[in-house]
């Protein structure tokens, strides 16, 4: 059985059921690859012997980013930062005190805009329902940068990544699985480098907390 025979067993509903769910338990505050699973969605329908719809990918990545956003803005309201606290113990690499600093100084910085572009920054789209609920954020301003950030994101993405399928589409051969995997890789690399930047603005603020514990009190 070749590649594309095999990606043509796979059903539609499967598709957009994955797609929901891996987003929505990334936006929920669960470190998951969220973006390479909409991409690669996206990659999927825009192959026409596949019955995977772009519109469904779009629909299940903007219903999953809403109702997983939702869902960790009400943990967030119910347990307040103490909860990130808690998490931070226990997960130091996803939730610890430099992540969290860095996470607070974006929502300082932008206010209601930090859930809105929390779609597009890795660290936020992980802590900005949570924080958001942990900081009071009212939720009907939450609700609204939540979705049209969830439609741009999950929309435009999806809508980009097709389009731009169907014209490699033309100068590929078995475009299904060499894109696919061109996509993943590419999509790891970029992860690598935010994460890696990202590790440096928390080892600054870390240092910058040492810094202040460190300093004599006159």
């Amino acid at each position: 059985m070749t590649v594309d025979h095999l990606l043509q067993t796979i059903p539609p509903l499967a598709v957009y059921l994955l797609v929901g769910a891996v987003i929505g338990v990334e936006s929920l505050g669960i470190p998951l690859p969220g973006e390479i699973v909409l991409v690669s969605a996206a990659l999927l329908s825009s192959h026409h012997e596949l019955a995977v719809s772009p519109i469904g990918v779009g629909v299940a990545a903007i219903i999953g980013a809403i109702v997983g956003d939702t869902i960790g803005y009400g943990i967030g309201r119910r347990f307040g930062m103490p909860l990130f606290e808690r998490l931070g113990r226990r997960f130091p690499k996803h939730f610890g005190p430099g992540h969290v600093a860095l996470a607070e100084r974006m929502f300082a910085k932008w206010g209601v805009w930090a859930v809105f572009f929390g779609r597009f920054i890795a660290l936020l789209r992980i802590f900005a329902g949570p924080l958001a609920g942990a900081l009071t954020m009212p939720y009907r301003r939450f609700l609204a940068a939540n979705a049209s950030g969830a439609i741009c994101w999950a929309g435009g993405t999806t809508a980009l990544v097709y389009f731009v399928g169907i014209a490699a589409e033309r100068w590929m051969s078995r475009f299904s699985w060499v894109a696919l995997v061109l996509a993943v890789i590419g999509g790891i690399a970029v992860a690598l480098v935010l994460r890696k930047r990202t590790a440096k603005a928390i080892a600054a603020i870390e240092a910058e907390g040492e810094t202040r514990g460190a300093d004599p009190v006159v």
